[in-house]
């Protein structure tokens, strides 16, 4: 009995093995296929709205592929030239290549999850069959299925959809190069899957190789690798988006040229839209070349044309294209060529005021080798994520002179690495010493004598006004810091005061406050500014026995608000003649009137 209880629980869980792989398969060719219909019916729409189409369906369906091609990297052949010698189209749009790599990435981290045989029917031989742990153990034996094989699976289906692809665009106008197509292909899918099955596995850390040295390891799993990432990644967000702003800036400098170019490479609106299309992809493409001007390699026009803040050299030849309107075209650089400069020293002190966060905010503070040695690596990472796209954003685009367009990955990889380190570190130094640093004495206490934050207070003169408190907190340090406003009114005589506490902080060797009060009085229409350094003492009302409850007092006071009534209030006081009396009477035992 047994036997065949335990024959009938793994039979399913065989079978969910195998249906699990199928949709693992079937994830990656949806993955492929979604990328693929989307600039499928892009093209289509494009080619249905042409007034005069080149080719028909195939053709612009085979235009679709090899546009997907191109979007993993892959170099496309243009065999229609005039001097019949094929050319290559080697630059990749990079606002394409998102989706492939989403879909992919996607595909693998939703992996579906199925049945563990040795979990799942465990209760067969030992367990008395009891419904509750039957749940347990069915609850307990869902897993994710085997990296690798996921893996593979995923991979081979995207895979299977991209040879498919390339030979559907094999008789199109741009054919795909094979064994570029190929290469891409399996790098881009097999990054993307691994990406993804390592988050759905919830991002493990596996211990390194055996054959991996000590100094590499060390340097890899160091706790300096997790802030060296996010200072480098910081540092070329600064500089894609530097770029971004330069090139934008650059492209409305010459808008006139620009829109020139546009209205004379396409003059119908479908031709226009497509123009449009290919601009928006290419947007990235310009925003990584303005990155590699400013950083100071500048970018390859052409065979033996460098564009440089300190001029052109050689002859560019470029295409028609409203985006390389903006390029520059002065022999010699001027004060605003020069002035691209700010990009990379921002870049640095982007990765300096990463690394010196993490050096003041975490549980231990870095010593000053430590933090130098941070924000190296973060200026590493720097350098290897702009020559990485660097390669990516340029290529050819025909033969003998446009084979070469867009920066040296090398040369700008070698720029921002220096850039960065040379900046980063020293800046990395200065904001850790600078936040690291105790005052030597103390100037004012934490609030103002006699004041509570957020309760009526009295000003200088002894006349009732309203507080407004307004607090927020910041990690500065190693300790804790507020910010807090303190504001003081006083409507009567339109005189206004305020006071404003700056800065105090609890750094970890002790409470060091410091602050700065500011007072600015505005008599009537006028002003001025008066900056003390501590708070002023005023004098409060009396506090001995009986001082505030005098007759005298009381009968000041009443007299005071019958003039401000207007004669409407008696003028007797309340209480006037009869308190003796009244006093001797509860002192006597007759209880209170």
């Amino acid at each position: 009995m047994t036997q065949v209880t335990d024959r009938g629980l793994m039979v399913p869980t065989a079978q969910g093995r195998s249906s699990v792989l199928a949709t693992c398969v079937l994830r990656g060719v949806m993955a492929a296929g979604l990328g693929l219909g989307a600039l499928a019916v892009l093209v289509t729409v494009v080619w249905i709205s042409s007034p005069y189409p080149d080719s028909g369906p195939g053709g612009a369906l085979r235009a679709a592929a090899s546009l997907w091609l191109l979007a993993h990297g892959a170099q496309l052949v243009r065999p229609d030239t005039l001097s019949g010698v094929p050319a290559p189209v080697g630059v990749v749009p990079l606002l394409l290549v998102g989706l492939p790599v989403w879909l992919a990435h996607r595909a693998a981290r939703d992996v579906p999850a199925y049945g563990d045989d040795q979990e799942y029917g465990g209760e067969g031989e030992g367990g008395d069959g009891d419904g509750d742990e039957a749940e347990e153990d069915d609850d307990e034996s869902v897993v994710l299925p085997p990296p690798w094989t996921a893996f593979a699976a995923v991979t081979g289906g995207y895979l299977a959809v991209g040879a498919a692809a390339v030979l559907y665009a094999s008789d199109g106008p741009l054919p795909a190069a094979p064994f570029s197509a190929a290469l891409h292909l399996l790098l881009v899918a097999s990054g993307a899957v691994a990406a993804g099955l390592w988050t759905a596995y919830g991002r493990p850390r596996a211990a390194l190789p055996h054959w991996v040295p000590g100094a590499v390891g060390r340097v890899l799993v160091g706790r300096h690798v997790h802030t060296a990432v996010r200072a480098g990644s910081a540092g070329t967000a600064v500089l894609l988006a530097g770029g971004g702003l330069l090139a934008g800036t650059a492209l409305m400098w010459h808008l006139g040229t620009a829109q020139d170019t546009f209205l004379r490479l396409a003059e119908d609106w479908p031709g226009r839209l497509a123009v449009v299309l290919l601009a928006l992809a290419l947007v990235p493409n310009a925003a990584v070349w303005a990155a590699a001007y400013g950083l100071g390699p500048g970018f390859l026009l052409g065979a033996g044309a460098v564009a440089t803040p300190l001029g052109v050299t050689g002859t560019p030849a470029v295409p028609h294209f409203p985006l390389l309107s903006a390029l520059p075209e002065e022999p010699r650089g001027n004060w605003a060529t020069w002035s691209v400069a700010v990009l990379p020293v921002a870049a640095g002190v982007a990765v300096g005021w990463w690394t010196a966060r993490r050096a003041r905010d975490g549980e231990e503070a870095w010593r000053p080798g430590e933090t130098a040695l941070a924000a190296l690596y973060g200026a590493v990472v720097c350098g290897a994520a702009l020559a990485f796209l660097s390669a990516l954003s340029g290529g050819p685009l025909g033969t003998a002179r446009l084979a070469a367009l867009g920066p040296v990955w090398w040369r700008t990889g070698a720029a921002a690495l220096g850039w960065t380190a040379g900046v980063g570190v020293p800046a990395a130094l200065v904001l850790r010493w600078w936040w690291g640093r105790v005052p030597a004495e103390p100037e004012v206490p934490e609030t103002a004598p006699g004041v509570t934050p957020g309760v009526p207070s009295a000003v200088p003169d002894g006349l009732p006004v309203r507080a407004a408190v307004s607090e927020g907190r910041s990690p500065v340090g190693r300790g804790r810091s507020w910010l807090r406003v303190v504001r003081w009114r006083r409507p009567a005589g339109g005189v206004r005061w305020w006071a404003r506490l700056v800065w105090w902080r609890r750094p970890a060797g002790g409470v060091r406050w410091w602050a700065r009060l500011v007072w600015w009085r505005r008599p009537g229409g006028g002003g001025e500014v008066v900056e003390r350094g501590a708070y002023e003492p005023y004098d409060f009302l009396p506090t001995g026995a009986g001082a505030w409850h005098e007759s005298g007092a009381r009968e000041a006071r009443w007299a005071a608000l019958r003039e401000a009534s207007g004669g409407l209030m008696p003028e007797i006081a309340p209480g006037a003649g009869g308190a003796g009396e009244r006093d001797a009477g509860e002192d006597a035992g007759a209880g209170p009137q």
